[in-house]
């Protein structure tokens, strides 16, 4: 009677013993089978995935800027579109290492050396008004620091401020061999920025050249670097009347700057990070799979041994 007892006691301090630990298992067991198959093991892959992406189109959308400087020994011809309007032309000369020669007699046109043509076109933002330009060729050789000397003279005016606009494009030649030098001017117009320079000054304009190169097409884009000095009028009262402007025109220095697009996103980087992000929501999906199966593997083997206990007890 007393091992009996003993044996019913055991079995009961076993059945307790067992209880508390196989239903925490079972908890866990649900808890694990409930993240496994609900993929809340892959996000990280996912975001993963979705970084790279985002990566990769923000480079392609947003190329890099890569700048070099080419020395030259010569530039082509500049254009120099000058609008004088009533202004006139005194002289147009080419000088070398910064000589600046006195100042002409007013009134008279000095021959020079410069190649000019006028074009007359319609304002490409107006139609019912024309426009009339002197085209000049600009300077080329920068190692010797040839530059362009342009004196104009105009008589009494009624506007309250005089200046004279002027603009630069690429290459002279582009327009002295246009079929259509109107059209080739209103082009520029429409694409070169305009610049002044005011009566009573000397205003010196050193230029600079940036060609940028895109990932679908070219631009040439002029920068300068301008100076004014006040012109000390030293004629007679009467002849104050007529208004004096001086301009230069000379190259900066022997570079051009090179500016280009370069487009850093590598797909093949890209492509080899995905596949190994996509072999990893494989392999966790896989994983998870099994440990579902082996998860319900052992909660049919833990229900089956309980039932045979019960049945043990009970017999």
């Amino acid at each position: 009677m007393l091992r009996r007892e003993t044996s019913q006691s055991y079995q009961e301090f076993n059945d307790d013993d067992g209880a508390e630990p196989a239903e925490a298992y079972q908890n866990c067991a649900d808890d694990k089978e409930g993240s496994e198959a609900d993929g809340s093991a892959p996000p990280g892959a996912a975001f993963l995935a979705y970084q790279t992406i985002s990566d990769f189109m923000e480079k392609l959308n947003h190329p890099v800027m890569s700048v070099r400087y080419k020395e030259v020994d010569e530039f082509d011809s500049p254009g120099i579109a000058l609008y004088p309007g009533k202004a006139k032309l005194l002289s147009c000369r080419h000088h070398y290492h910064d000589h600046i020669p006195p100042r002409v007699s007013l009134g008279e046109f000095e021959e020079g050396d410069c190649t000019m043509e006028e074009v007359t076109y319609t304002d490409p933002y107006s139609n019912y008004t024309k426009k009339q330009a002197l085209v000049v060729q600009g300077p080329t050789d920068v190692q010797d620091r040839e530059l362009i000397f342009l004196q104009f003279s105009q008589n009494e005016t009624e506007e309250d401020f005089s200046a004279i606009s002027y603009m630069l494009f690429a290459k002279y030649k582009d327009m002295s061999r246009s079929l259509d030098k109107q059209k080739f001017m209103r082009d520029c117009e429409r694409n070169y920025s305009m610049w002044t320079f005011s009566g009573g000054f000397r205003t010196w304009v050193k230029m600079s050249l940036v060609k940028t190169s895109g990932r679908r097409n070219e631009s040439v884009e002029f920068r300068q670097e301008s100076s004014v000095v006040k012109y000390n009028d030293r004629r007679p009262v009467a002849e104050k009347t007529n208004e004096l402007f001086f301009v230069v025109f000379q190259w900066r220095d022997p570079f051009i700057q090179e500016v280009k697009a370069i487009v850093t996103a590598n797909p093949w980087n890209t492509f080899a990070i995905l596949c190994g992000v996509f072999m990893a929501l494989f392999k966790a999906a896989n994983f998870a799979k099994l440990s579902v199966h082996w998860i319900k593997k052992i909660r049919k083997r833990h229900q089956k041994g309980k039932r045979s206990r019960e049945l043990n007890q009970i017999s």
